[in-house]
């Protein structure tokens, strides 16, 4: 592999292993605002990293709220690149737990780093329920009736353990690659010669 590629390739590691290290936003997220925390059964006590809000905020407001938060390194309040995935509802039942009521699931990621993932349930706009049989899942919670209730989990790992995997793939696919460019440039060196 030529100079150019290596220095491309150890750049490239270095940028990476520099986002893989840095740390991310403080975990557990910030309390919802405007909204009460639950102490339910399966609501921030009893599920390592779950908690759990009712709350009078829709979908977008909820989400943008964490997104915010989730967008910025610890360090410095740099920048972290962000996915929001938003997911089928059932995939909640597998994620958080198998009881869980919902009509939206989303997923804020740092690519190879850490994941939040945000449920919402709005009883009144259920899709899985009909419309006659909603007011069953009213949500009253401290003798309040809440419009939505929102469950984060969320889910990180160590930055080392991050690096020692990494360093390893990266030589790999370098590795690979170097070879893919030899065959490549003696393929089209021998059907030069050829002609």
């Amino acid at each position: 592999m030529n100079k150019l590629l290596k220095f491309l390739f150890f750049t490239f590691g270095i940028i990476f292993s520099v986002y893989l290290i840095l740390p991310g936003p403080k975990l557990p997220p910030p309390d919802l605002p405007d909204s009460l925390k639950s102490d339910l059964p399966g609501d921030t006590i009893q599920l390592n990293n779950v908690s759990g809000y009712f709350t009078n905020q829709e979908r977008q407001e909820v989400i943008a709220f964490y997104q915010e938060y989730f967008s910025h390194s610890s360090f410095l309040n740099l920048p972290l690149p962000l996915i929001r995935l938003n997911h089928p509802p059932e995939y909640a039942k597998e994620i958080i737990k198998d009881t869980m009521q919902t009509y939206y699931f989303e997923e804020l990621v740092h690519p190879f780093r850490e994941s939040l993932f945000i449920n919402g349930f709005e009883w009144e706009k259920d899709v899985f329920t009909p419309a006659a049989s909603r007011l069953a899942n009213k949500l009253i919670y401290k003798e309040i009736t809440w419009p939505s209730k929102i469950t984060l989990r969320w889910s990180s790992s160590n930055g080392l353990i991050r690096l020692i995997i990494f360093w390893p793939a990266c030589g790999l696919f370098a590795f690979t690659f170097g070879l893919f460019f030899n065959q490549l440039s003696l393929f089209f060196r021998n059907l030069f010669k050829k002609k």
